[in-house]
């Protein structure tokens, strides 16, 4: 996004958030589908690729979490104070010319 427009709009603080939590949101949801997949495996060597799959998944998701907390965009031990930067994150979006 261009500079200017970025800090017009108010994004150029939350475009790294917006994009970390994307990521974040995506690899939650890998995991719980390479989690599912490998419950309903046929063979066991479908069973172990889908495995390794939900191992990296996981490992994935732990170090993209890592990083928000590390910058405090995410709070998943105090659901109070993610509760209200996700409500000014969205007040923020609403506010945004669309």
């Amino acid at each position: 996004m261009n500079t200017i427009v970025e800090y017009l709009t108010g994004m150029n603080k939350l475009t790294d958030q917006v994009i970390a939590m994307d990521f974040l949101i995506a690899a939650k949801t890998g995991v719980r589908n390479y989690a599912m997949a490998a419950t309903e495996a046929i063979t066991p060597e479908i069973k172990a690729t889908l495995t390794k799959q939900l191992d990296e998944a996981i490992d994935t998701y732990e170090q993209i979490a890592a990083y928000m907390i590390e910058r405090g965009w995410y709070k998943p031990w105090n659901a109070v104070e993610q509760f209200r930067m996700d409500v000014q994150n969205i007040e923020t979006a609403l506010t945004l010319p669309g």
